[in-house]
């Protein structure tokens, strides 16, 4: 069982909250850049590889400059994704702009900044040349359907998805593309998310490989790009293991050669869109125990909600808590941990064995580097919290501020005199 380990400790926490009260996300720069790194090497043997950053995972412009500096572009699906990543430097084909149900404005914002655009849908080909135009480079999503067995809570089952085109589809779409002055071709798949068995990746690899096969077979378009989409897992249990990246990196080679390079279909880019597997261990919630409470169980509730963090009350996942201070004691206390939120469902953890815990501790919610601060929201009137960047040499630098409530009544426009909000805000 491997062993949870943060990259601070009790005494340097209290030196940073000193400056920015808890809670707050930090992130580790140097295991980001190292992580990086890693997967970029196990794909060194490709003729091109691109790891697009899935900006929606943690979208803070300072990341996305730091993975800049390690090769890495952006996969964006939103104008706000798109102008962050524009905003860390990342523009033209750096940027795969993969979207759904996408309205026109954010096409021709992606379209003039020379991203490489990823249609969802068919039916998208005479949306996107009627109100932008068709641009040189296109690609498309493929849905294999029931092809592609299982599925987990957060994708589901490729057949029941929104996203992307059926096989049919798939091959209608390039000679349909080609006819209105596309004449560069990427092909692109996402069907599993937060997986940990190394063969799914290489199974999704052959899969796409062979379709691009009879796409040159039957329409005479050759891909340029393929895209496997992220849905590495990050072992969030103490238990599991991370995916062998080097592994994967092989048994894909292995295929290139067999199904592309043996073809005569090389050179082909390989790229992938992985987020929450390059910034997801290494994030950190870092929030403090505030009250406990014994009734007919025993709950700790600390600063943060999961307006911080809502992976657990929406999948029920698991995260692992480290008690800054207490890592070598005992855990023969069984706790639900939990926020402030009028939600029964705000916990971090259900009935989870930890040292005991007192009131003012440090409490450390692991793994929450991805889809943690991104999915943060205002229920209750809670407050998204400070981003932090741990540097290599342990110093500090905040890359976002927490909210104010100046923040959020900024948006409210009440009329009258009923609400002063200057002299609440005061307070």
């Amino acid at each position: 069982m491997a062993e949870k380990k943060v990259p601070f400790n009790l005494a340097q926490v209290q030196e940073i909250t000193r400056t920015y009260p808890t809670p707050f996300h930090i992130y580790d720069e140097e295991g980001i850049r190292t992580n990086a790194r890693r997967l970029k090497a196990a794909f060194s043997w490709a003729p091109e590889f691109k790891e697009y950053f899935a900006v929606k995972a943690t979208p803070n412009p300072y990341l996305l400059a730091l993975l800049k500096e390690e090769g890495f572009g952006a996969d964006c699906s939103s104008l706000a994704e798109l102008y962050l990543a524009q905003a860390a430097g990342i523009g033209g084909e750096e940027i795969m702009f993969s979207s759904n149900a996408t309205p026109a404005n954010e096409y021709q914002a992606a379209v003039d900044m020379g991203a490489v655009i990823n249609l969802d849908d068919i039916s998208h080909i005479e949306y996107l040349t009627e109100h932008v135009g068709m641009p040189e480079m296109i690609s498309f999503r493929y849905n294999p359907g029931p092809l592609m067995a299982g599925g987990n809570d957060i994708i589901g089952y490729p057949e029941e998805a929104k996203y992307g085109l059926t096989k049919e589809q798939i091959l209608q779409a390039y000679p349909m593309a080609k006819a209105k002055g596309a004449t560069r071709f990427g092909l692109h798949t996402m069907v599993i998310s937060n997986e940990l068995s190394p063969d799914g990746f290489v199974t999704t690899a052959k899969m796409m490989f062979d379709l691009i096969g009879e796409i040159y077979e039957k329409t005479g378009i050759r891909m340029e790009l393929v895209d496997f989409g992220g849905g590495i897992g990050v072992p969030y249990r103490p238990e599991q293991e991370a995916v062998d990246l080097e592994y994967v990196g092989e048994g894909v080679r292995r295929a290139y050669e067999e199904m592309i390079f043996a073809k005569g279909l090389a050179p082909l880019k390989i790229t992938m869109e992985c987020g929450r597997m390059i910034t997801g261990p290494y994030g950190y919630l870092v929030a403090t125990a505030l009250h406990k409470k014994e009734i007919y169980k025993n709950y700790v509730g600390l600063d943060a909600c999961m307006a911080n963090l809502m992976r657990p009350a929406l999948y029920g996942s698991y995260h692992h808590i480290t008690v800054l201070g207490k890592e070598g004691l005992p855990c023969d206390h069984v706790y639900d941990v939990t926020g402030s939120l009028c939600e029964n469902n705000d916990k971090f953890a259900v009935d989870r064995e930890l040292p005991e815990i007192n009131r003012g501790d440090v409490v450390v919610i692991h793994d929450a580097g991805a889809h943690g601060h991104a999915m943060g929201f205002n229920y209750n009137g809670k407050l998204r919290s400070a981003e932090l960047l741990l540097r290599p040499d342990h110093s500090v630098k905040l890359i976002r501020r927490a909210e104010t409530l100046a923040d959020h009544f900024a948006t409210l426009d009440f009329p009258g005199a009923a609400l002063d909000m200057s002299s609440i805000l005061k307070k």
